[in-house]
């Protein structure tokens, strides 16, 4: 049963009435997986599935979320909640550092065990014009020692990476000093730095878009690529999904501060897409260091 505010206060604590949203959340999920299983294995309705699930989890989601902003802005939101809110943020973003970190490991175990080990005396046999190096960009190397994977180019770190690089940055900071304007109560100086991390997260998914496309038709980099295409493809592709989330955060929560949310003393909504954007940024720095230098 929902609580109510007590003269203009927040209650104690905040017991929500019972939801539907977490069932109709489940039923667009199902769809999703049942249609992605269908579509790889050549059925042409699962992509109809996967679709139709997608547009159901995305309604189901503005709904969810509407009622949590008209809980908030109702007041029906104290300290304890506030604190709830903040560690599950925490949790959420800590899964995160889980999922990239498994990839990094991937691709870290790809390139200090696995590779040498196939390049050892003990694979001579079976491989005996196999070259352990990394990058691999050659049939024989460690791209395709059966010759199996056309040959292709690795994507360096000029210019596009580096340039997606100064766009994140760049974002951190704009979106920083969005936080300190909401904070000293100038929201007017604070939508427009919104306004402009927004802009610069998008720029870098059209960066990114150009990049691949690049990848494809000039240097035949593709997922299947041996290794090294399906890490990069991996790390960066995640990394770009990661990036569109939190744009839409950003772009939601810019939403909300023109319709007048948010105070200087509480706006966890707002923090909470922050902490999701500046981990977005941290992650990147790891890939550009790690799949585009190294």
């Amino acid at each position: 049963m929902s609580a109510a505010t007590h003269q203009g206060h927040a209650p104690h604590y905040f017991v929500p009435a019972p939801s539907q949203h977490p069932l109709m959340a489940a039923i667009g999920l199902f769809f999703i997986a049942l249609g992605a299983g269908q579509w790889i294995n050549g059925a042409g309705w699962g992509a109809y599935s996967v679709l139709g699930g997608l547009a159901w989890l995305a309604f189901v989601l503005t709904q969810w979320f509407g009622e949590a902003i008209r809980e908030s802005e109702g007041g029906l939101y104290g300290d304890r909640i506030d604190v709830s809110f903040r560690w599950s943020m925490s949790w959420f973003i800590f899964s995160e550092v889980m999922f990239f970190g498994a990839f990094f490991g991937a691709l870290w175990w790809t390139r200090a065990h696995a590779v040498p080990n196939l390049g050892s005396l003990e694979n001579a046999l079976l491989w005996p014009d196999f070259k352990a190096v990394w990058p691999s960009v050659a049939a024989g190397m460690t791209a395709s020692p059966a010759g199996v994977v056309e040959p292709f180019r690795t994507m360096g770190p000029f210019w596009l990476p580096t340039i997606n690089t100064a766009l994140l940055l760049t974002s951190g900071v704009t979106l920083t000093i969005a936080h300190h304007a909401l904070r000293e109560n100038h929201r007017g100086k604070a939508i427009t730095f919104m306004w402009l991390t927004v802009l610069l997260g998008v720029t870098f998914l059209c960066v990114q878009g150009y990049e691949y496309a690049h990848a494809y038709s000039d240097l035949n980099l593709k997922l299947s690529s041996g290794v090294y295409g399906s890490t990069f493809f991996m790390l960066t592709g995640f990394h770009g999904f990661h990036v569109f989330v939190g744009m839409l955060m950003l772009l939601f929560i810019t939403l909300r501060m023109m319709k007048g949310h948010f105070t200087p003393e509480r706006h966890f909504g707002f923090e909470g897409a922050a902490w999701y954007w500046h981990f977005v940024d941290v992650v990147w720095l790891g890939l550009y260091i790690i799949v585009y230098w190294m």
